[in-house]
């Protein structure tokens, strides 16, 4: 004869250990997935200080516009990035100060504007800024 100490194991059955085993996997998922899109690829810029009062003068400006197709414009003209490149150069030799602005049209393509923030940056501009064209409001009169 046979004796067993011990109380007998109850067995759970298979519904009630999944349910939360199935939601602890989604967590771990879910969170795996977001910690992908979290991942910073940006571009590191300089910014003064809040309490900055660095003054930029109007003729310390070099402006630049991207329109609707993305072509890239200076004073009206169209150029490619090697030739805004040798402009910045040139303007940078000159004057030390120089704040580089562009102006993005808002259907302009996207990686032209990174192109050109890219290229600002390889040339250490030290003021860069770049900012949305206000898009003109179509329509008949009233």
């Amino acid at each position: 004869m046979q004796l067993r100490f011990g109380r007998k194991k109850k067995r759970s059955r298979f519904e009630e250990g999944s349910a939360s085993s199935d939601i602890a996997f989604l967590l771990i998922i879910y969170f795996i997935v977001i910690a992908g899109f979290n991942s910073n690829k940006g571009f590191i810029m300089h910014l003064p200080a809040r309490d900055s009062t660095r003054l930029i003068l109007k003729d310390d400006l070099l402006r630049f516009e991207l329109d609707e197709r993305g072509a890239l414009l200076y004073q009206g003209m169209v150029m490619d990035l090697a030739a805004a490149e040798q402009e910045i150069r040139t303007a940078v030799r000159v004057n030390p100060n120089l704040a580089v602005v562009l102006s993005i049209a808002a259907q302009a393509p996207w990686q032209q504007v990174v192109s050109f923030v890219e290229l600002a940056q390889s040339l250490e501009v030290d003021s860069f800024s770049f900012s949305m064209k206000d898009e003109p409001v179509s329509g008949g009169g009233l």
